[in-house]
């Protein structure tokens, strides 16, 4: 079954989702972009009161071609307490410079764990926010080692990735992912009626934050009862 992946901000938000026993919770900064970096102490606090069988990954930012700063934030991130770390490929424009960004990346990880997961993020609304094309990403997450590859969106109007990409677009990046034994994340502004469609191309995990918040509105607090709406129609 698809994994639910929530992002909640603090710890009130991490408590309300690990109420509802989601699969992985996403630490981010909704203040600092699609994919926000968030404090180290954040991510600790929100570690130590969320279940150990719940996975915990953090964003570290929609990340400028500095393979050597997106290094060293993912390993802080690591040792704060994350399991899975989330690079939103932002600055790189060629395959070459993605891939050396996210092998760094994996390196940072790799040396001080046997356990410790990496995703290479793109942004399905790719054409207007100027970044890398999406149907490259799966090459470039398997030529870099990572463990998932993910599209989200970067520009946060409301409008979900299936505006920028087809339901055909999307099974062939599950596909190619799935192809080269990497697992495969959506994201991007989804509601109820875009989840209900994105788990029939079986995707390994499906990411939200708005959808899970009042009023739809990202930058303010979840909804438990939200959540379960969600999970349950991931598991209908």
């Amino acid at each position: 079954m698809t994994k639910l992946l929530v992002s909640p901000k603090n710890v009130e938000e991490a408590r309300i989702a690990s109420k509802v026993n989601v699969d992985i919770i996403d630490v981010k900064n909704p203040k600092e972009g699609s994919l926000g970096a968030n404090f180290p102490w954040v991510i600790s606090q929100i570690r130590e009161i969320v279940p150990s069988e719940i996975l915990i990954s953090a964003a570290i930012g929609d990340f400028p071609n500095l393979p050597g700063s997106a290094s060293l934030a993912a390993s802080g991130a690591h040792n704060a307490g994350a399991d899975i770390i989330k690079v939103g490929l932002k600055g790189p424009k060629e395959s070459n410079d993605a891939i050396n960004l996210m092998e760094k990346v994996v390196k940072s990880i790799n040396r001080n764990s046997e356990t410790g997961q990496v995703v290479a993020c793109g942004y399905g609304d790719f054409e207007r926010a100027d970044t890398i094309d999406i149907e490259k990403l799966p090459v470039i997450g398997k030529e870099a080692g990572v463990d998932y590859v993910m599209i989200d969106t970067a520009i946060k109007d409301g409008k979900p990735v299936t505006e920028f990409l087809t339901l055909e677009q999307l099974e062939n990046f599950v596909n190619k992912a799935h192809s080269l034994d990497l697992k495969a994340a959506l994201a991007g502004s989804l509601g109820r009626e875009e989840i209900s469609q994105l788990k029939k191309l079986e995707p390994d995990v499906i990411g939200v934050r708005g959808a899970v918040c009042r009023e739809k509105d990202r930058t303010k607090g979840m909804s438990e009862e939200l959540i379960r709406d969600l999970r349950n129609i991931l598991e209908d």
